[in-house]
């Protein structure tokens, strides 16, 4: 079977009650589509209908974002919304804690019913809050791969995705890949799978190496930017073509920003170039395609330097995304240790 994660996003923007019932039938087939066990695909329905209605009772511009783990077996459910923003969220996850008259259980119940759950909310300036409720099955829930976050959404009105990306675990490293189809549309996407399928058949290799293998296989497409990234326990490797851009994060600063060499995978391409850079305990390596706008990183937050890679690849793609074009956003942090 095919990877799940290979598919873009599910998304389904809360602007009405009704999307409440949509964003619970849209995490149950996602679910179902991974195969989880038992309850699961339910559970993952409760979970987004939770969030879905926290959104339309609270916030503003809030969506609920659907997709298979990026590493490991199981869903993840994101929300996020340009807020109000919570001035307390674990006030907030108490039980029985309600702004609204209501019984107020649907934050609490979502955190204990989640394998993993993390939320963070942000007010003043810029507000938003941004959550993050994963379900794995009992035998899929290392720790190691909650270090590992991604976003992947069709431009506006397409129904396939020009982007694609992945992340996997071997003894050469972390590696994960961004990929950009020129365009968007079907024949954008076409090379863009036809870009991640190269890239799972043999992910360990030297990432120059895997780079020829893509120019190989992309020649009878329209060609795309791609972006690799191998984490180590303390630095990182990239090597990309295209305008695919690579930067490291911690809660200091934005330390470093690339961007592939000039060129298109399939097209012509230049022989690929690896920049290591330092990539220290915490911090945070981020690849995006160019459907997100890379003003982000002239100025953030303090508090989008500080999220989780999970909620910071929602914050970046729901904040800033361009939606006339496919957007992906990947966010990792090496392992402590490797298969």
């Amino acid at each position: 079977m095919s990877h799940p994660f290979t598919a873009p996003t599910a998304q389904v923007r809360v602007d009405h009650h009704s999307a409440v019932h949509l964003a619970a039938e849209t995490a149950r087939e996602v679910a179902r589509g991974c195969e989880l066990p038992g309850a699961l695909p339910d559970q993952a329905a409760v979970i987004a209908s939770e969030l879905a209605t926290n959104l339309n009772k609270h916030a503003s511009d809030g969506t609920v974002y659907v997709q298979p783990l990026p590493l490991g077996h199981g869903v993840e459910i994101l929300a996020a919304d340009r807020g109000p923003g919570m001035q307390d969220p674990e006030r907030c996850l108490a039980d029985g804690y309600t702004t609204t008259g209501t019984l107020g259980v649907g934050l609490g119940a979502v955190s204990r019913m989640a394998t993993h759950f993390s939320l963070r909310s942000a007010d003043g300036p810029e507000p938003g809050t941004w959550v993050c409720a994963r379900l794995a099955p009992p035998g899929e829930r290392r720790p190691e791969w909650q270090g590992v976050g991604s976003v992947c959404l069709p431009a506006e009105g397409e129904e396939e995705c020009g982007d694609a990306r992945a992340i996997v675990d071997t003894d050469s490293g972390r590696t994960a890949v961004v990929l950009d189809g020129l365009g968007h549309g079907r024949l954008a996407a076409e090379a863009a799978q036809a870009a991640l399928r190269t890239f799972h058949a043999e992910p360990d290799r030297p990432l120059p190496e895997v780079l020829a293998w893509m120019n190989r296989a992309l020649r009878h497409t329209r060609g795309a930017a791609v972006g690799l990234l191998r984490l180590h326990p303390d630095r990182a490797d990239y090597c990309g073509i295209g305008n695919i851009r690579a930067l490291a994060l911690s809660p200091g600063g934005v330390s470093h920003r690339l961007t592939g060499q000039p060129g298109v995978v399939g097209w012509g391409m230049p022989t690929p170039r690896v920049h290591g850079f330092p990539l220290p305990r915490g911090a945070t390596a981020v690849l995006h395609s160019d459907g997100v706008d890379a003003r982000w990183a002239l100025d953030p937050p303090p508090f989008v330097l500080r999220l989780p890679p999970p909620l910071l690849s929602a914050a970046l793609a729901h904040g800033h995304r361009r939606v006339r074009d496919d957007a992906t956003v990947l966010a990792a942090r090496s392992p402590l240790r490797l298969p």
